[in-house]
């Protein structure tokens, strides 16, 4: 279990990952105990294990994260709760992807796609710079989050929220400790002004009464039977929730299509022919990409699928 609090934190942050994993597991077998950013766990490292617990028996099991963590999203984000309040916030989520909203976000989501090229293709033939397929996935899919929860946002706040977000990002599986100037600290600092830029958004929002389809439109107008609403703190929370929740996840999977197409030139080729014959058709009579577009992708949607 490590040192009081610090627990074994600085072994596993001062070695690969994988290491830390082998050598436990070959000491202590696929199951066993440890102390990570100052909250006692049980490690897994087998998908016999996982699928117990996350598939056949996940009803034995509650879902928590460590204090550190939550203070950083927000104690009313949806995953850090059970039952009705959970069961709410999904619905409200999912309210804000349905296919009507999904369709109309394919053309802008395609202008976010073609900016970003152009960006690493700039700074590539400028500057000899390497491209960090990773972070440059996260930032895509950091607007895209944006555009999903606001739609259209000023410049302004969007670079102000981008700003201290990648800081909260960075320390938020840092040790959690408040001294000043270390990952973590800087972290929380940042979380209060994401709280204060969230805020300012939701009242102009709340002043304007827009009704639209994106995540905030929906988290503002919900009303319960009894005429309850959502407050600021806990609409706040849930959107740095979602924007936390898809992006590692959605920039991972998009790093390995990346990796995979790389690693199969001839699927490559097959993968640029389909999209350029649709990107040929569009520029024809002047079109963006549509909904029946990406539907129409059969080899694009194989390499998914297989990623």
């Amino acid at each position: 279990m490590g040192w009081p609090y610090i627990g074994e934190t600085l072994q596993l942050y001062s070695q690969d990952p994988n290491l830390f994993f082998f050598t436990k597991q070959k000491r202590y077998g696929e199951i066993f105990k440890s102390n990570i950013l100052g909250c006692p766990c049980v490690m897994l490292t087998s998908p016999e294990a996982a699928r117990f617990v996350l598939v056949t028996h996940s009803h034995l099991f509650k879902p928590t994260y460590p204090k550190s963590k939550e203070r950083l999203i927000g104690p009313s984000a949806l995953f850090f709760h059970q039952g009705q309040y959970h069961m709410l916030l999904r619905k409200l989520v999912q309210r804000s992807l349905s296919l009507d909203s999904l369709k109309n976000l394919v053309p802008k989501i395609e202008a976010l796609a073609l900016s970003s090229m152009d960006n690493w293709a700039h700074h590539h033939n400028n500057n000899a710079h390497v491209v960090n397929t990773f972070k440059e996935m996260k930032r895509f899919s950091f607007d895209v989050g944006i555009l999903t929860i606001f739609g259209y946002l000023d410049p302004h706040l969007k670079e102000e929220l981008k700003k201290n977000y990648w800081i909260v990002d960075t320390g938020y599986n840092s040790f959690p400790s408040t001294i000043p100037r270390t990952q973590y600290q800087k972290a929380l600092l940042a979380r209060k002004k994401l709280g204060k830029i969230l805020c300012e958004i939701i009242c102009e929002r709340k002043e304007k009464k827009l009704v639209d389809r994106d995540l905030l439109s929906c988290l503002l107008n919900w009303k319960g039977e009894g005429g309850e609403t959502l407050n600021d703190d806990q609409i706040a929370d849930n959107i740095i929730g979602v924007l936390f929740a898809a992006q590692d996840t959605t920039a991972s999977v998009m790093t390995w299509i990346v990796k995979y197409l790389h690693d199969e030139p001839k699927l490559l080729q097959s993968v640029k022919a389909e999209q350029k014959a649709i990107q040929k058709s569009n520029e024809e009579d002047n079109l963006t990409l549509s909904w029946n577009q990406t539907r129409n992708m059969p080899i694009t949607y194989k390499v998914y699928l297989y990623t």
